[in-house]
């Protein structure tokens, strides 16, 4: 079956998942193949934030970010995923301006330096705007476009390729005795409603990757039944993108704090991957880019 030409195609099987493929195109005249043949996508973290639960103040100078972009950029990232407001649990949102003031010196130098595409990770329309005016492309959507009336109106105009997640709650409020009946169903069921949202105010539908929001508002029973089951969200019909890195999970599972996460990060990429996932969110690139190349060989899929 073929849908188009950013489509699903289905193919041999791999451990279960069929080999779903897209091209995702940037408003930039730029594409990205999503899934098929290849190995699966990896999205580096770059927290512009004095905040972050992980990194916070790393990289809050323009030229540390910039600098750890190419790092990035040279450790085989896909994608350079740059946010100027923490999420983590208990987390106050940052102004709108003070996300500018941040994200968009730091895509500006990024964008005349690299190649990489860049993603924003912001739930605000006006952020997004000036971030894809300073070169980024793809816009990372923690509220699934929920936050702000204009944002899916903006990704339609501009073109640009969404990532929609899952949260359960508010960054202040998610980790508060989140509860679910059956967390895999409450999150694809969310998922579906937020594509057919989008596509109703003009977003392509084949522009839409889905990520399941790991860590937003889910405890570790919910977070390892998401891990489990991750092939059901292939019923969405768009690319999944799963981010576990450095996540409480993690910390939970091993004693260790956020920094020392990185071969649970690479236990959990490489489960997400055998699942059908076709992109992967992380801190240590090398690390997940290493494992999506090991994973695609055992496919038989290409991993250069």
């Amino acid at each position: 079956m073929v849908a188009g030409e950013t489509g699903i195609r289905a193919g041999p099987r791999t451990s279960g998942a069929l080999r779903r493929s897209w091209v995702l195109h940037l408003p930039r005249g730029d594409s990205l193949q999503v899934g098929g043949s290849r190995r699966a996508l990896v999205m580096g973290i770059l927290n512009v934030t004095p905040d972050s639960f992980s990194d916070g103040g790393l990289y809050y100078e323009r030229d540390a970010a910039v600098a750890r972009a190419e790092e990035m950029a040279g450790e085989g990232a896909d994608i350079i995923d740059v946010g100027g407001e923490s999420t983590r649990p208990g987390a106050e949102p940052v102004p709108e301006e003070e996300q500018v003031r941040r994200v968009v010196p730091v895509i500006e130098a990024i964008a005349r330096r690299l190649e990489t595409p860049i993603s924003i990770d912001t739930s605000r329309a006006a952020v997004a705007r000036r971030a894809l005016d300073a070169g980024a492309q793809i816009i990372n959507d923690v509220t699934a476009l929920r936050d702000d009336p204009m944002m899916a109106p903006l990704a339609a105009e501009r073109g640009a390729p969404v990532v929609l997640m899952h949260m359960k709650g508010t960054p202040r409020t998610m980790q508060i005795d989140p509860t679910y009946e059956d967390v895999v169903r409450e999150v694809v069921s969310f998922l579906h409603e937020r594509i057919e949202a989008a596509v109703s105010q003009g977003v392509r539908r084949e522009q839409i990757v889905v990520d399941p929001g790991f860590g937003f508002g889910k405890t570790l029973e919910h977070n390892l039944e998401l891990l489990r089951r991750l092939d059901e969200l292939a019923s969405l019909g768009a690319p999944i993108l799963v981010g576990t890195s450095r996540k409480s999970m993690l910390g939970e599972i091993l004693s260790v704090g956020p920094r020392d996460r990185v071969f649970g990060m690479a236990a959990t990429v490489a489960v997400a991957l055998e699942r059908g996932v076709e992109m992967v969110r992380v801190h240590d690139v090398r690390a997940a880019v290493h494992v999506a190349k090991v994973i695609a060989a055992i496919q038989g899929r290409a991993w250069t």
